[in-house]
């Protein structure tokens, strides 16, 4: 079969709605098979079903390895859809039983097909190195926080502030709002102006920094569109351009052809 028709088959939309069906159809049978239940009166058949599905999958790869060839690698969601399947081909016994609860990455396929997610995706990858940036933000204004409620608070209350590592746990858990008034109560009672502390390192911590990530990754995603905007327009004014060059070509001939008519018709009445 040639490389261009199987190429055209594993890029039809009705392909790749297939696909997206058996991924989720196959993420519905992985979680089933958590019930010892069910397992006990359709056991063999989901492990049947799951095996007739890997085949769909390694086959899909073969197709698209035969069609792209070397360039099939060129694109990371390929390499992630291989490595994916390849991880469920590996032995599931003995030491590498725990492959087997690995199984249900498949289900992380559904980024690649579904071209929404995959936009999310790409933009958080993107936005990786900024975010890198506020992580070094994060972990300065931890290390600061945590040397000052050591000092302040660690005599006092160690199971929350003894340690510097203690602090950095404390304040983690103050981060993530969980449980952090009671906390800020107890110290408060002994130390009063303690709430100005914990406030700050909310302020700062949580909502500041939370905010500035939202803003990166809204903001990578905006340029992304853009992106994607700007490459639709040249596509289509490309397009419009090589019909303008067609149509101006066919008037072109057709002149020529009306010249060569008149010239005909010229002869004909000389004579």
């Amino acid at each position: 079969m040639p490389k261009e028709s199987v190429k055209h088959f594993v890029e039809k939309n009705s392909f790749q709605s297939f696909i997206i069906g058996l991924i989720i159809f196959n993420s519905i049978t992985i979680g089933m098979e958590t019930s010892e239940t069910i397992m006990n009166s359709f056991g063999s058949t989901l492990l049947l079903i799951d095996k007739i599905i890997l085949s769909i999958f390694v086959l899909e790869i073969l197709l698209k390895l035969y069609a792209y060839g070397f360039w099939f690698f060129r694109s990371g969601w390929n390499v992630f859809d291989f490595a994916i399947v390849g991880i469920a081909l590996l032995p599931a016994s003995g030491a590498l039983a725990v492959l087997r609860s690995l199984r249900i990455f498949r289900s992380l396929r559904l980024i690649k097909n579904l071209p929404r997610l995959r936009f999310i995706v790409e933009s958080l990858l993107l936005s990786l190195p900024s975010i890198g940036w506020i992580f070094v933000l994060l972990t300065l204004v931890f290390y600061v926080f945590s040397v000052i409620g050591t000092k302040l608070f660690g005599a006092s209350f160690p199971e929350w502030f003894g340690t510097l590592w203690a602090s950095m746990f404390s304040l983690f858990q103050i981060m993530t709002l969980e449980g952090w008034a009671d906390i800020a109560r107890t110290i408060s009672n002994k130390y009063p102006f303690s709430n100005v502390y914990f406030i700050s390192f909310i302020l700062i911590a949580s909502y500041t920094t939370l905010n500035i990530f939202i803003a990166i990754v809204v903001n990578t995603m905006s340029e992304i569109q853009h992106k994607i905007s700007q490459k639709e327009s040249e596509k289509i004014g490309n397009i419009i351009q090589d019909e303008n060059e067609e149509l101006r070509e066919d008037i072109r001939n057709l002149r020529e052809q009306i010249v060569k008519l008149e010239e005909k018709i010229t002869r004909k009445s000389l004579s």
